[in-house]
């Protein structure tokens, strides 16, 4: 991508802004120079108030007067502050994304694709129904047994509901770095396993491959998990193949993808569009009103090597799929007829700037991503076009799995099949509505939501 900017901005997760790293703070300004105290609580959350009232896309809704004594720790004063953000409809506030990390974890996760958990992601299909939707093959998780479509019926000796009517799943998973699972198999026999956190490493681009449709249509398909780092040369591969075959159609299935780097996201534009968009808006990233003058930008459309020109192209999501995800699918509904498969995406048409003190980042939202006809407010999710459940006893991407046939069948008819529409319109029996993901916490959370 050319990026055309007034000042030099390093890209990051999702984009850290250079030269903001030091400790403390002072005024209303974003560069400081620490004093011998600046690491001190009260120090860091001077850091945190100061560049939130610089930095923040909502600062202009930020408190004139705040009590620092009123808060114990950095991470508190911040809960505080994304408390202005704009209400999200439900009576929240829309901000559910500015966040506080160690450097280590920030780097361990978008440079080495690693975290360390128990390697596993999940979501209740039905009241206390726990199912594990995705089990990363280098984990704790997966060597132990357990699998994507189990489900969990015990934690520590506990059952789901008794959890849930406690302090829920996620805390328990969060908080132990033990637990003891009993899990139901897909062979209805009940497993016991001891699971200990461990080094995670994601797998970015699980699978991909050259299908071949009616008519001679060569249609890619690729599962792509995470934008991190590491996926850059797994893109590259595939899309290399993807251009040998001649394929003009992909189905990208970013069905589980919470975001990540935003360099990787405009490449990922690059591989589907560069060729037939080159110099063309991909996005627009907006600041607040007050550092937009100096940091607003666009990225164009680059052909790179192993570019595509792709026309259709059908993007299989669910309420996972979030961030630089939503990032690629608006910024290519312009130059390529784009379609939703399976379910609305998350919807965070916001991103994060991270900055740096005492061995700390803090991500904070600082910025919104428009396409080039300039729209970007979804926050309730980009709308899906042909609604289909994702069946958790079928593998991603298998020749059976329902959210690829109704992508081969779309790109073949032109319309979605009825079977696909009421395999959730007419789901009846429970009436059952899985919450919205809350990805809220360390960076695995939030771009992986795993544990």
């Amino acid at each position: 991508m050319h990026a055309v900017r007034k000042l030099p901005i390093v890209v990051s997760a999702v984009l850290s802004v250079a030269g903001l790293t030091a400790c403390g703070g002072g005024g209303d300004a974003a560069v400081t120079t620490p004093d011998t105290g600046a690491c001190s609580i009260n120090g860091q959350k001077q850091f945190v108030l100061d560049n939130m009232r610089f930095w923040y896309l909502w600062n202009d809704r930020l408190p004139a007067n705040v009590n620092l004594d009123s808060f114990t720790t950095p991470e508190a004063l911040l809960d505080f502050l994304t408390g202005f953000s704009p209400d999200n409809g439900s009576g929240q506030p829309v901000d559910a994304f500015s966040f506080i990390t160690t450097v280590e974890a920030d780097q361990n996760l978008f440079g080495e694709g690693q975290f360390e958990g128990f390697g596993f992601s999940s979501r209740f299909v039905d009241v206390n129904d726990l199912r594990f939707f995705r089990v990363f093959t280098d984990s704790p998780a997966y060597r132990a047994g357990l699998r994507r479509g189990q489900r969990v019926l015990a934690l520590n000796g506990r059952t789901i509901d008794q959890i849930e009517a406690a302090e829920g799943v996620g805390a328990v998973f969060a908080n132990n770095d033990t637990l003891e699972f009993v899990v139901l198999r897909a062979d209805n026999n009940e497993i016991t396993r001891i699971v200990t956190k461990d080094v995670v490493t994601i797998d970015p681009v699980p699978q991909w491959r050259v299908i071949d449709g009616a008519g001679g249509q060569k249609i890619g398909y690729l599962e792509f998990a995470s934008f991190i780092s590491t996926a850059v040369p797994e893109l590259d591969a595939a899309f290399a193949a993807f251009q040998q075959q001649s394929v003009n159609s992909l189905i990208l299935d970013l069905r589980y993808n919470g975001g990540g780097l935003v360099s990787v996201a405009e490449l990922l534009g690059d591989y589907i569009d560069g060729f037939g968009a080159r110099g063309l808006v991909f996005s627009k990233t907006l600041f607040n009103a007050d550092r937009g003058p100096d940091n607003n930008s666009e990225e164009l459309f680059e052909s790179i090597a192993n570019a595509l020109d792709v026309d259709n192209l059908v993007v299989i999501a669910t309420r996972n799929t979030a961030s630089a995800s939503e990032l690629v699918a608006n910024g290519l509904v312009a130059n390529a007829t784009v379609t939703i498969v399976g379910d609305n995406t998350f919807g965070k048409p916001v991103g994060q700037i991270g900055l740096e003190f005492c061995e700390q980042l803090l991500r904070a939202t600082a910025f919104q991503t428009v396409n080039s006809l300039d729209f970007g407010d979804f926050f309730g999710g980009l709308p899906v076009d042909c609604p289909v459940a994702d069946d958790l006893n079928i593998g991603v991407g298998a020749p059976n799995d329902p959210n690829l046939l109704t992508a081969l069948s779309f790109l073949e008819n032109g319309s979605c099949p009825f079977t696909a529409q009421s395999a959730v319109v007419g789901k009846p029996v429970s009436h059952f509505e899985a919450p919205r993901p809350d990805l809220r916490g360390p960076p695995w959370r939030e771009y992986v939501d795993a544990y």
